[in-house]
């Protein structure tokens, strides 16, 4: 570890203050102070710097040591950092920011999907039978074919597929394809043959089997519903577990991205977590190029009584090396299939949807987990359970006297009523950015809530300005990873695959700047990382991304033009090569 004495500036009083203040979050060690050198390892020079920082938005130059961001300022301001081993890299005024983080991911879903027989590439429901013909074909024997990515747009008005497009493949072999947004499965009549699946078959408890007119299942399973097929589906092995990591993480350093918040992990009864085990042999291999967190899933079946299983795998994960002091809770489906809890009834339908947890048991929950320093990250999309999960938060502050940064995902629909609450109580709002806008799926939706509930649709500038705060967290595999989309969509409310569209209620959307904090310093700060990462200041983790394109300079509707060219986690490329870019 090297000292900075030789820099007599503001900026080097920081950072004595912020080593002496953070030093475990930072990984800096005092002790180390004592053997003084003053060059960085890397100083990144002539460029165009956003740094997310209120004090000090640009710069030009920044320097790196020991992967520490260790001067951020002016290209005069480096020059008593440069020696002789001091690596210099000109940008030639390309663009510069933090690297982005997302408070939202299923790595191991997106992962293993891509590996197996994924229908994200089709385009009709004819391309589906066609990619599936063809796992078929590579797949031989009598085996499953599983697989992810069908678009409940495809299949109006409801968004349920019939098992006939399916049979017309293959009734020999069980088919599982699981829906886009992960709460549906669509399967033949081998499959529902296999698993005993029958006209006789009673729903399960928050589960539907979607039927004809006489009662026979068509081939389309509603949430808990996917478990009765649950065995047909072939289980990862761990090596496969593993591979699912490393390539979300190589996938995600491509995209600019350096931190993600797993949005629900399995822990089993005895406290097993296959996932988990994952996670460290990734970690102990080095192939972790990400700071993570990872959230324990709420079983919601059982009650209270998983508490202590709970406690103990998040020391367990923490004796690792991993951060997994949060759990998610599954709170409502999706609107479209009319899972998702509404306040009212849907329109021209008398259901409202299940809350999937009895809210007394949801409020003891998080008000315990708040006790132990346990964060709570909700799934909520329908009005009624985003109402219930502030009320559960409200409870918690009531008894504790302070939350632990909850957070809400999705929030599909917001009551008016609702959208100031957000703020007051400290919840943190995680938005998917590529969702707010019209395409297929929201003309679903649309349709599922009536005119009045549509002008409620992700209301972000709303609840950002009645005081919550907004990360942002694309929830992939559902929907694309890439930050650069979700910034363009977020401020034009309109579909960047049709920039021809009309957008989603413009006067929802926010500013750049607004945008960016929400994929950088905001998704830190929901994951108890900001001072360790999201921004370009003095002490934190060198994770930044060089693009080929200002963003700022960029028209909103153009923002996608933009690249990420180089990737660095901790102070090292990860993606791109800075040399490359050099102006020397």
């Amino acid at each position: 570890m090297k000292t900075y004495g030789a820099v007599a500036t503001p900026r080097a009083l920081a950072l004595s203050i912020l080593l002496a203040s953070t030093s475990a979050c930072a990984g800096y060690n005092m002790d180390d102070a004592a053997v003084a050198q003053d060059s960085a390892d890397l100083i990144i020079t002539n460029a165009r710097i956003y740094t997310v920082e209120a004090d000090q938005p640009w710069a030009e130059a920044v320097a790196i040591d020991d992967g520490k961001i260790v001067a951020v300022g002016a290209v005069s301001e480096m020059d008593s950092l440069r020696g002789d081993t001091t690596r210099i890299v000109d940008l030639g005024g390309r663009f510069l920011m933090p690297a982005f983080g997302d408070a939202h991911v299923h790595p191991i879903l997106g992962g293993m999907a891509f590996s197996r027989c994924p229908l994200y590439e089709g385009d009709t429901i004819e391309d589906y039978q066609s990619i599936i013909k063809k796992c078929i074909a590579g797949s031989p024997g009598n085996g499953t074919i599983y697989g992810i990515g069908w678009q409940d747009s495809f299949f109006p008005p409801s968004g349920i597929p019939h098992k006939k497009w399916l049979d017309a493949v293959s009734t020999d072999r069980a088919l599982i394809f699981k829906s886009v947004g992960g709460h549906s499965y669509w399967v033949n009549s081998k499959a529902l043959e296999l698993a005993g699946i029958t006209k006789d078959t009673p729903d399960p408890t928050n589960g539907v089997i979607n039927r004809d007119e006489a009662g026979e299942p068509i081939g389309a399973l509603q949430e808990t519903a996917q478990d009765l097929v649950g065995e047909l589906v072939p289980v990862p092995s761990a090596a496969e577990m593993q591979q699912a990591i490393v390539y979300t993480a190589q996938h995600f350093n491509s995209l600019g991205i350096t931190s993600w918040h797993d949005a629900g992990i399995d822990l089993a009864a005895d406290g097993s977590s296959p996932t988990l085990d994952a996670y460290k042999a990734v970690l102990d291999k080095g192939a972790l190029t990400s700071h993570v967190t990872i959230a324990l899933k709420w079983e919601n079946g059982r009650a209270l009584e998983q508490i202590p299983t709970i406690i103990d795998a998040v020391k367990r994960a923490e004796d690792w090396g991993l951060n997994a002091k949060y759990v998610k809770f599954y709170l409502d489906g999706v609107i479209p299939q009319k899972t998702a809890a509404m306040i009212e009834p849907y329109a021209h339908s008398h259901e409202r949807g299940p809350i999937q947890i009895q809210p007394d048991v949801l409020s003891a929950a998080i008000t315990r987990l708040d006790a132990e320093g346990i964060q709570a990250h909700v799934h909520a999309i329908g009005d009624r359970a985003t109402r219930v999960s502030l009320d559960a938060f409200a409870a918690s502050l009531a008894k504790n006297g302070k939350t632990n940064r909850p957070m809400i995902s999705h929030l599909n629909v917001v009551d008016p009523a609702d959208q100031k609450r957000f703020g007051s109580l400290g919840v943190i709002a995680i938005f998917q950015p590529t969702w707010a806008a019209n395409y297929g799926y929201m003309d679903l939706t649309k349709q599922a809530i009536g005119p009045v509930r549509s002008t409620y649709i992700y209301p972000t500038k709303s609840v950002q300005q009645q005081g919550a705060l907004i990360a942002y967290g694309a929830d992939w595999p559902v929907a694309t990873a890439n930050p650069i989309l979700g910034l363009q969509t977020a401020v034009t409310r309109i579909d960047f695959k049709d920039m021809t569209d009309e957008p989603l209620l413009p006067e929802e959307v926010i500013t750049l700047d607004e945008a960016i904090r929400a994929h950088t310093v905001n998704v830190a700060y929901a994951n108890h990382m900001e001072d360790l990462t999201g921004s370009v200041k003095v002490g934190k983790s060198a994770d930044l991304i060089v693009l080929d394109h200002d963003l700022f300079t960029l028209p909103a509707k153009e923002i996608s033009r933009a690249k990420v060219v180089v990737t660095m986690f901790r102070g090292k490329e990860v993606y791109g090569a800075l040399d490359d870019l050099s102006a020397d």
